[in-house]
């Protein structure tokens, strides 16, 4: 099981590692698509109503906003997981941070996601993410 939660571990850093860009770094938004599989869904559960979409609806306005200046310094990091593994399938609540300048205003938030994962025949994925800000 050791080798297999290393594995979710990478998954879960290189998701959330695709999005920053401190210190000049461009983010890798390719890098959603690399951890999810093609049909992939993720859910923002913040306000009244879900907003659920596929990887391309997800993608898209977040590469602009992290590319045009909109969004700054920002960077996004796992402060606490709990996984659990049965044979093919796998859940992870996580507890993360999240930092940066939005329209040049400081801002620092929280926030929960829980993450389900699928053993493919390529190793393991992410087939759904949902989040919910504090």
């Amino acid at each position: 099981m050791s080798g297999v939660k290393a594995e979710l571990d990478e998954l879960m850093r290189v998701f959330l590692g695709a999005f920053t860009n401190t210190a000049g770094a461009r983010p890798n938004l390719d890098a959603v698509r690399e951890v999810f599989i093609p049909q992939g869904m993720i859910i923002k559960n913040v306000g009244a109503e879900p907003v659920v979409y596929d990887l391309d609806s997800f993608v898209e306005p977040r590469e602009k906003i992290l590319t045009d200046g909109t969004l700054t310094e920002f960077r996004e990091w796992e402060v606490a997981e709990r996984t659990e593994i049965f044979g093919s399938i796998a859940h992870r609540f996580s507890e993360y941070g999240k930092s940066g300048f939005l329209d040049g205003e400081w801002f620092e938030g929280s926030g929960r996601k829980t993450t389900q994962f699928v053993r493919t025949p390529a190793g393991w994925r992410m087939s759904s993410m949902a989040w919910d800000d504090v």
